[in-house]
C-alpha cells in the first residue's frame, strides 16, 4: 500500500512540475508579446515605419508561438491580422491606423490575462479617438508622434 501511495505521489509531483513549467513558459510568452507591442508603439511614436514593420514581425512570431490554451484562436488571429498589416507596409499613416485596432485587441487580452506584473496604462487620444497601451504614465502618442506627442490621457490602469 505504501508503494502505491509513493508512486501516486511521485506521478502527481511530476505532473505538477510540468504544469508549473508550462505556466511559467506561457507567462514569459505573454510578457514578450506585450513587450513586442510596446516596441511597435515606440517605433510609431518615433515616426519610424521601418522599425515599426520589423517590430511587428517580431510580434507576429511571438503571437504565433503562444499555445491555443493560453490565448484563444480568435484572439490570436485578430492580433496576427493587425500586426501582419503593420509588418507588410512602410506607410506610417497606414501603420498608425491599424495600430488602433491592434491596441483594442491587446487591451482585451490584457483585461482577460495577466500579461505582466507591472501596471499597464490604457491611454486615449481624443484627436484620433483611439486608445493604446503603455508601460509609462507619461503620454507619448503613437498616432501623431512628434506633431502631438503629449496629446492624450490615461483612462485606466490595469494591474
Amino acid at each position: 500500500m505504501k508503494k502505491v501511495f509513493l508512486i501516486v505521489a511521485f506521478i502527481a509531483t511530476a505532473f505538477m512540475q510540468q504544469s508549473f513549467a508550462q505556466d511559467t513558459s506561457n507567462q514569459k510568452q505573454l510578457s514578450q508579446l506585450l513587450t513586442s507591442y510596446y516596441q511597435v508603439k515606440d517605433a510609431l511614436i518615433e515616426g519610424n515605419s521601418t522599425t515599426a514593420s520589423l517590430k511587428a514581425e517580431a510580434f507576429l512570431k511571438t503571437a504565433n508561438g503562444i499555445s491555443n490554451r493560453t490565448i484563444s484562436e480568435g484572439s490570436r488571429n485578430a492580433l496576427v491580422k493587425d500586426a501582419g498589416v503593420i509588418s507588410e507596409t512602410k506607410d506610417l499613416k497606414k501603420q498608425r491606423e491599424v495600430f488602433a485596432n491592434l491596441s483594442t485587441n491587446m487591451y482585451a487580452l490584457a483585461k482577460s490575462l495577466k500579461l505582466t506584473t507591472e501596471p499597464i496604462y490604457y491611454n486615449y487620444c481624443p484627436m484620433k479617438k483611439a486608445y493604446w497601451l503603455s508601460s509609462d504614465k507619461v503620454i507619448k502618442n503613437p498616432y501623431y508622434g512628434s506633431a502631438m506627442l503629449t496629446c492624450g490621457k490615461v483612462t485606466e490602469t490595469i494591474q
